[in-house]
Protein backbone atom coordinates (compact mmCIF):
# COMPACT_ATOMS: atom_id res chain seq x y z
CA UNK A 1 0.00 0.00 0.00
CA UNK A 2 1.61 3.25 -1.10
CA UNK A 3 0.55 6.29 1.58
CA UNK A 4 -1.06 9.93 0.27
CA UNK A 5 1.83 11.95 0.48
CA UNK A 6 -0.11 15.64 1.24
CA UNK A 7 2.02 18.52 1.63
CA UNK A 8 0.59 21.83 3.84
CA UNK A 9 2.40 25.38 2.61
CA UNK A 10 1.55 28.56 2.35
CA UNK A 11 4.61 30.74 2.38
CA UNK A 12 2.72 33.80 4.48
CA UNK A 13 3.46 32.84 8.40
CA UNK A 14 0.53 32.42 10.67
CA UNK A 15 -1.66 30.93 8.25
CA UNK A 16 -2.39 27.90 10.06
CA UNK A 17 -0.50 25.06 8.28
CA UNK A 18 0.92 23.67 11.66
CA UNK A 19 -2.45 23.85 13.20
CA UNK A 20 -3.77 22.18 9.77
CA UNK A 21 -1.12 19.59 9.72
CA UNK A 22 -1.54 18.45 13.22
CA UNK A 23 -5.31 18.82 13.51
CA UNK A 24 -6.36 16.77 10.32
CA UNK A 25 -3.92 14.00 11.29
CA UNK A 26 -5.49 13.68 14.69
CA UNK A 27 -8.87 13.13 12.60
CA UNK A 28 -7.48 10.91 9.84
CA UNK A 29 -6.27 9.02 13.13
CA UNK A 30 -9.05 9.15 14.61
CA UNK A 31 -10.75 7.50 11.60
CA UNK A 32 -8.12 4.48 11.83
CA UNK A 33 -5.47 5.54 9.51
CA UNK A 34 -1.98 5.28 10.44
CA UNK A 35 -1.03 8.60 9.89
CA UNK A 36 2.75 10.38 9.52
CA UNK A 37 3.29 13.89 10.59
CA UNK A 38 6.77 15.67 8.79
CA UNK A 39 7.63 19.01 10.77
CA UNK A 40 10.08 20.23 8.43
CA UNK A 41 10.00 23.83 9.98
CA UNK A 42 13.17 24.60 11.92
CA UNK A 43 10.49 26.59 14.05
CA UNK A 44 9.81 23.06 14.90
CA UNK A 45 6.11 24.09 15.70
CA UNK A 46 4.68 20.97 15.08
CA UNK A 47 7.01 19.08 17.57
CA UNK A 48 5.86 20.96 20.13
CA UNK A 49 2.57 20.83 19.72
CA UNK A 50 3.07 17.25 19.87
CA UNK A 51 4.52 16.90 23.27
CA UNK A 52 8.39 17.02 22.24
CA UNK A 53 11.38 19.25 23.03
CA UNK A 54 12.88 19.93 19.22
CA UNK A 55 15.87 21.13 21.30
CA UNK A 56 16.13 17.99 22.52
CA UNK A 57 15.81 15.48 19.61
CA UNK A 58 18.79 13.05 19.16
CA UNK A 59 17.53 12.17 15.83
CA UNK A 60 14.83 14.50 13.53
CA UNK A 61 14.48 15.34 9.93
CA UNK A 62 17.87 16.66 10.13
CA UNK A 63 19.06 13.02 10.42
CA UNK A 64 17.08 12.17 7.09
CA UNK A 65 17.76 15.11 5.11
CA UNK A 66 21.50 14.27 5.23
CA UNK A 67 21.65 10.86 5.34
CA UNK A 68 21.70 8.62 2.12
CA UNK A 69 20.68 5.61 4.50
CA UNK A 70 17.79 6.86 6.97
CA UNK A 71 14.26 6.26 6.44
CA UNK A 72 11.66 8.21 7.41
CA UNK A 73 10.53 5.40 9.63
CA UNK A 74 13.99 5.54 11.82
CA UNK A 75 12.75 8.91 13.29
CA UNK A 76 9.44 8.40 14.36
CA UNK A 77 7.91 9.32 17.25
CA UNK A 78 4.60 8.08 18.79
CA UNK A 79 1.45 10.93 19.49
CA UNK A 80 -1.28 9.18 19.67
CA UNK A 81 -3.19 6.25 18.34
CA UNK A 82 -2.59 5.55 14.64
CA UNK A 83 -0.65 9.13 14.52
CA UNK A 84 2.87 9.31 14.46
CA UNK A 85 5.86 11.96 14.71
CA UNK A 86 8.77 12.92 12.21
CA UNK A 87 10.18 15.30 13.96
CA UNK A 88 11.69 18.66 13.28
CA UNK A 89 14.47 20.47 14.93
CA UNK A 90 16.43 23.51 14.77
CA UNK A 91 19.26 21.66 12.74
CA UNK A 92 16.74 22.53 9.43
CA UNK A 93 18.03 25.24 9.07
CA UNK A 94 21.70 24.08 8.69
CA UNK A 95 20.41 20.98 6.83
CA UNK A 96 19.24 23.33 4.26
CA UNK A 97 22.73 25.06 4.29
CA UNK A 98 24.15 22.16 3.95
CA UNK A 99 22.06 20.64 1.15
CA UNK A 100 22.51 23.31 -1.47
CA UNK A 101 25.17 22.26 -3.40
CA UNK A 102 24.04 18.83 -3.30
CA UNK A 103 22.73 17.32 -6.40
CA UNK A 104 20.01 15.82 -5.66
CA UNK A 105 19.18 18.43 -3.12
CA UNK A 106 15.78 18.34 -3.49
CA UNK A 107 14.63 14.56 -3.64
CA UNK A 108 16.23 14.12 0.20
CA UNK A 109 12.48 13.57 1.61
CA UNK A 110 10.81 11.69 -1.31
CA UNK A 111 13.78 9.12 -1.13
CA UNK A 112 13.59 8.91 2.88
CA UNK A 113 10.14 8.32 2.61
CA UNK A 114 10.45 5.20 -0.08
CA UNK A 115 12.84 3.67 1.81
CA UNK A 116 10.37 3.02 4.40
CA UNK A 117 9.21 -0.49 4.03
CA UNK A 118 6.03 -0.26 7.38
CA UNK A 119 2.76 0.78 5.66
CA UNK A 120 1.32 3.83 6.59
CA UNK A 121 -1.85 5.66 4.62
CA UNK A 122 -1.46 9.29 5.09
CA UNK A 123 2.14 11.20 5.10
CA UNK A 124 1.38 14.88 5.85
CA UNK A 125 4.37 17.43 5.34
CA UNK A 126 4.37 20.84 7.37
CA UNK A 127 6.42 23.02 6.11
CA UNK A 128 8.44 26.51 7.07
CA UNK A 129 6.45 29.79 6.42
CA UNK A 130 8.97 30.20 2.98
CA UNK A 131 9.76 28.86 -0.62
CA UNK A 132 13.14 27.99 0.08
CA UNK A 133 15.17 24.22 -0.28
CA UNK A 134 12.85 22.92 2.96
CA UNK A 135 9.63 23.68 0.98
CA UNK A 136 10.59 22.48 -2.35
CA UNK A 137 11.73 19.03 -0.43
CA UNK A 138 8.17 18.64 1.01
CA UNK A 139 6.45 19.90 -2.11
CA UNK A 140 8.37 16.99 -4.52
CA UNK A 141 8.01 14.44 -1.89
CA UNK A 142 4.06 15.07 -2.08
CA UNK A 143 1.35 13.82 -4.49
CA UNK A 144 -1.13 16.59 -3.54
CA UNK A 145 -0.92 20.03 -1.90
CA UNK A 146 -2.88 21.46 0.65
CA UNK A 147 -2.96 25.34 0.85
CA UNK A 148 -4.11 26.66 4.07
CA UNK A 149 -5.34 30.66 3.56
CA UNK A 150 -5.94 33.06 6.17
CA UNK A 151 -9.32 35.09 5.79
CA UNK A 152 -7.13 38.25 5.57
CA UNK A 153 -6.93 39.46 2.22
CA UNK A 154 -3.27 40.37 2.71
CA UNK A 155 -3.06 36.54 2.72
CA UNK A 156 -4.08 35.74 -0.76
CA UNK A 157 -0.84 37.86 -1.84
CA UNK A 158 1.13 34.72 -1.25
CA UNK A 159 -0.76 32.50 -2.50
CA UNK A 160 -0.12 33.05 -6.19
CA UNK A 161 3.47 33.26 -5.62
CA UNK A 162 3.31 29.64 -3.82
CA UNK A 163 1.34 28.42 -7.35
CA UNK A 164 4.09 29.57 -9.47
CA UNK A 165 6.40 27.45 -7.41
CA UNK A 166 4.26 24.72 -7.57
CA UNK A 167 3.87 25.10 -11.50
CA UNK A 168 7.61 24.95 -11.66
CA UNK A 169 8.00 22.25 -9.38
CA UNK A 170 5.34 20.32 -11.81
CA UNK A 171 7.13 20.87 -14.55
CA UNK A 172 10.70 20.02 -13.57
CA UNK A 173 10.77 17.83 -10.66
CA UNK A 174 7.60 15.95 -9.68
CA UNK A 175 4.78 16.07 -12.24
CA UNK A 176 2.48 14.01 -10.34
CA UNK A 177 1.91 17.25 -7.95
CA UNK A 178 -1.86 17.94 -7.50
CA UNK A 179 -3.78 20.81 -5.72
CA UNK A 180 -6.08 18.59 -3.20
CA UNK A 181 -7.48 22.17 -2.33
CA UNK A 182 -7.59 25.25 -0.60
CA UNK A 183 -8.96 26.01 3.17
CA UNK A 184 -9.97 29.01 4.68
CA UNK A 185 -8.80 29.06 8.31
CA UNK A 186 -9.57 32.04 11.00
CA UNK A 187 -12.49 32.27 9.78
CA UNK A 188 -15.30 34.84 11.75
CA UNK A 189 -18.81 34.14 11.37
CA UNK A 190 -19.64 37.50 12.26
CA UNK A 191 -16.93 39.27 10.06
CA UNK A 192 -18.05 40.68 6.37
CA UNK A 193 -13.97 40.96 5.83
CA UNK A 194 -13.90 37.33 6.27
CA UNK A 195 -17.09 35.89 4.25
CA UNK A 196 -15.29 38.22 1.61
CA UNK A 197 -12.42 36.45 1.63
CA UNK A 198 -14.09 32.90 1.20
CA UNK A 199 -15.92 34.38 -1.55
CA UNK A 200 -12.66 35.38 -3.62
CA UNK A 201 -11.32 32.31 -2.82
CA UNK A 202 -14.36 30.61 -4.67
CA UNK A 203 -13.81 33.03 -7.54
CA UNK A 204 -10.08 32.03 -8.23
CA UNK A 205 -10.12 28.01 -7.41
CA UNK A 206 -13.75 27.47 -7.86
CA UNK A 207 -14.07 24.00 -6.43
CA UNK A 208 -10.90 23.45 -5.40
CA UNK A 209 -12.21 25.63 -2.02
CA UNK A 210 -13.07 22.97 0.91
CA UNK A 211 -16.59 23.75 1.89
CA UNK A 212 -15.52 23.59 5.38
CA UNK A 213 -14.02 26.27 7.04
CA UNK A 214 -11.98 26.33 10.24
CA UNK A 215 -13.16 29.57 12.85
CA UNK A 216 -11.33 31.37 14.33
CA UNK A 217 -11.59 29.87 18.36
CA UNK A 218 -9.64 30.01 21.77
CA UNK A 219 -9.60 26.43 21.64
CA UNK A 220 -7.63 25.98 18.14
CA UNK A 221 -4.47 28.32 19.98
CA UNK A 222 -4.82 26.88 23.18
CA UNK A 223 -4.61 23.22 22.78
CA UNK A 224 -0.94 23.54 21.19
CA UNK A 225 0.04 24.56 24.66
CA UNK A 226 -1.72 21.50 26.19
CA UNK A 227 0.39 19.08 23.75
CA UNK A 228 -2.63 18.40 22.06
CA UNK A 229 -4.95 18.47 18.89
CA UNK A 230 -7.75 20.52 19.29
CA UNK A 231 -10.02 17.22 18.04
CA UNK A 232 -8.82 15.95 21.78
CA UNK A 233 -8.72 19.32 23.28
CA UNK A 234 -12.07 20.43 22.84
CA UNK A 235 -13.98 17.88 20.93
CA UNK A 236 -17.10 18.76 20.26
CA UNK A 237 -15.97 22.39 19.00
CA UNK A 238 -16.91 23.98 15.72
CA UNK A 239 -13.44 23.90 14.42
CA UNK A 240 -12.78 19.74 15.78
CA UNK A 241 -15.95 18.82 13.84
CA UNK A 242 -14.52 20.92 10.64
CA UNK A 243 -11.38 19.05 10.78
CA UNK A 244 -13.34 15.60 10.89
CA UNK A 245 -15.18 17.19 8.08
CA UNK A 246 -12.06 17.41 6.07
CA UNK A 247 -10.31 14.45 7.10
CA UNK A 248 -13.75 12.29 5.10
CA UNK A 249 -13.67 14.15 2.31
CA UNK A 250 -10.34 13.65 1.94
CA UNK A 251 -10.01 9.88 3.05
CA UNK A 252 -13.19 9.69 1.09
CA UNK A 253 -11.68 10.96 -2.61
Amino acid sequence: MVPRVIVIANQKGGVGKTTTTYNLGAALAERGKETILVDLDPQAALTASCGYNPYKMSRSLYTVLMSEKASLLSILQPVSKHLHLAPGSVDLTRAEISMTGATDRAYRLRKAIRRMRMQFDYILIDTPPSLGLLTVNGLVAADELLVPVQCQFLSMRGVRALLETVWLIHERLNPQLDLLGVLATMYRSQSEHSQDVVSELHSVFDDRVFDMVIEDQNSVAEAPAERMSVIDFDSDSPAANAYRKLAAQIDND
